[in-house]
């Protein structure tokens, strides 16, 4: 405060505060980054610095600081964090390759289960031994040489002329569409003058990418990368050939559909095609289906139990009533054996590190009753079932069956394919399905459309629809979802006999006019409002559909509704 000729004169603040969510509180210059206050509060943070939340919101490393806030740090052993260096990752490699080998195309297709994306080159000549070594050394100078990561705002038909000069006209033809008169400029990022866009936010610089491999992976390449549980780790490449085979599939169904991006998509819709594209990809599901129920019908001496699992929302409910209904045209009778009616007592039930029931864990299951009433049903016995009363906790008794040589029992379940859960039939007499929703439809040749937001956003309509939760209740439970589905299902999937992928090309423009409304309503000062945005910003790039034409019998009607399966029973 000062004071000149009798007038009190307040001087402007030169510094700001950051309030971080431990308490301790940091003073620097207006506009100084976060970068600069989070490497002074976390020195040796135990897992490398990403990103922070500011007042809720998401905020890149570089954000300058203008006014005093709460912070929160984000790293690489949360989900946020790893969305951005993956970014961040794939952004350094395509500037490496642009600075070695400006003519070649790389895609990033898929994700791996060990850490990493599946990357080729397509019509494209493969990718070399020594290309991809001189491209990992330029990767490192990158890294080394700690270059800034810009972010700059690019005017739309300056960002189209850069595309179609590098022959990227998918991402030309994605952005193409956008409304000129609302947002004429793109946000492109810049690395020693490679600009390309990505859907998401990115690090500050090349010296936070410390962590990636590549290697020669079939006719292409990985990209390798750490996971949340050790983010400075690299796990070793485990081969999957059941995950191969189901991407190379998928792969061939979206050239046969014509459709390999969003834009693609987006065009069938406008062109008032999609009805068309509907009916094929239901055809290639019932197809698929028809396979597996014939595989399961040429083992019939053999097989007695099918079991089925998969993580959640991928579809499991639906896919085991359609392979009911192949089984049934084959002359095999199929019985439900619901694992849920196996429930131990509630207060029997094992408990979390937080001491609340563990429902997902093997061990809430009451293995020895399952394993003696399957035995006894496979073997013609009469079986007074068991019925769990959710509202008690308790078991009560349930119908009494008997099953004839023709059955064959369905188990469909997250334990469906774990090895502890049958053990009184033999392996070779069950027949195990892994179910998923293995999206492999991107935004652009760079940018994915992750596997798990078309699951969250099919949870999200299925549970507002069904049991009357907002989007934000979903989303809060989803991260304990996912690590029960790390710690009981995918360790498990390789026990499959067959994979089958659940996901629909056209899902997600059917999907959006759902969940956008659920979206919105999610409170702006609630902690699942940042990946409201994040999912609503991503759904911006697709054009709606109605449901009209998707059938009655198709997985999305497990998630929107109407399907007429819901009350197809067996016995």
């Amino acid at each position: 405060m000062a004071e000149i000729a009798g007038i009190r004169v307040t001087q402007p603040r030169q510094d700001v505060q950051v309030t971080l969510t431990d308490g301790r509180v940091f003073e620097g210059p207006i506009g100084a980054p976060l970068e600069a206050f989070l490497s002074v509060a976390f020195p040796d943070p135990p897992a490398p610095l990403i990103a922070a939340l500011v007042d809720g919101e998401l905020r890149e490393l570089s954000w300058p600081v203008k006014r005093d806030c709460v912070v929160a740090s984000i790293d690489l052993s949360q989900s946020d964090g790893v969305r951005i260096y993956r970014r961040s990752l794939s952004f350094l490699m395509m500037a490496a390759l642009h600075n070695l080998f400006p003519d070649i195309k790389v895609f990033v297709d898929h994700s791996l289960p060990f850490g990493g994306y599946f990357c080729e080159t397509r019509n494209d000549s493969a990718i070399s031994t020594e290309q991809l070594e001189r491209l990992s050394d330029e990767m490192w100078r990158l890294v080394k040489a700690d270059l800034p990561i810009q972010r700059k705002r690019v005017p739309l038909d300056e960002a189209l002329e850069v595309f179609r000069d590098r022959g990227e006209m998918d991402k030309a033809a994605l952005f193409q569409g956008r409304d000129r008169d609302l947002k004429s400029y793109l946000r492109m990022y810049d690395l020693e003058g490679y600009q390309d866009y990505f859907h998401g936010y990115m690090v500050p610089s090349t010296g936070y990418l410390q962590y990636f491999r590549l290697m020669r992976w079939g006719d292409g390449f990985i990209l390798q990368f750490p996971r949340r549980r050790e983010p400075r780790k690299l796990q070793e490449p485990s081969h999957s050939p059941q995950l191969v085979s189901v991407f190379r599939e998928y792969g061939r169904w979206l050239r046969l559909l014509g459709i390999d991006n969003v834009s693609d998509l987006n065009e069938t819709i406008d062109k008032g095609h999609l009805r068309r594209v509907i009916l094929v990809s239901e055809a290639l599901h019932e197809q698929r289906i028809a396979d597996i129920a014939g595989q399961i019908w040429a083992r019939r001496g053999d097989v007695r139990l099918v079991a089925i699992a998969g993580p959640s929302s991928s579809g499991k409910t639906t896919f085991s009533r359609r392979l009911a209904v192949q089984l049934l045209a084959r002359g095999l009778r199929p019985f439900a054996l619901e694992l849920d009616n196996y429930f131990v007592d509630r207060e029997l039930t094992p408990k979390d590190e937080n001491g609340d029931y563990n429902f997902e864990a093997l061990e809430a299951v009451d293995l020895d009753l399952f394993n003696r009433d399957l035995q006894s049903l496979l073997r013609g016995d009469v079986v007074q079932m068991p019925r769990f009363n959710f509202h008690t906790g308790k078991r009560e008794a349930g119908d009494v069956v008997q099953l004839g040589p023709d059955h064959i029992v369905i188990i469909e379940g997250i334990h469906g394919l774990n090895p502890r859960l049958v053990v009184t039939i033999p392996w070779e007499r069950t027949f195990r399905v892994f179910v998923s929703a293995l999206t492999q439809m991107n935004l652009d040749r760079h940018n994915r459309v992750p596997t798990t937001d078309t699951r969250l956003i099919r949870r999200i309509v299925r549970d507002a629809r069904t049991r009357g939760y907002s989007a934000m209740e979903t989303i809060a439970r989803w991260e304990s979802v996912r690590r029960g589905e790390k710690a009981y299902i995918f360790p498990n999937q390789e026990y499959a006999d067959v994979f089958f992928n659940s996901a629909l090309v056209y899902e997600l423009a059917v999907l959006k006019p759902f969940v956008e409304p659920l979206l919105l309503q999610v409170s702006p000062d609630s902690p699942q409002r940042v990946e409201s945005k994040r999912l609503l910003a991503f759904l911006q790039w697709f054009r709606p559909a109605e449901a009209t034409h998707v059938p009655e019998n198709s997985i999305l009607r497990e998630f929107i509704g109407g399907q007429a399966l819901e009350g197809f029973y067996w016995d």
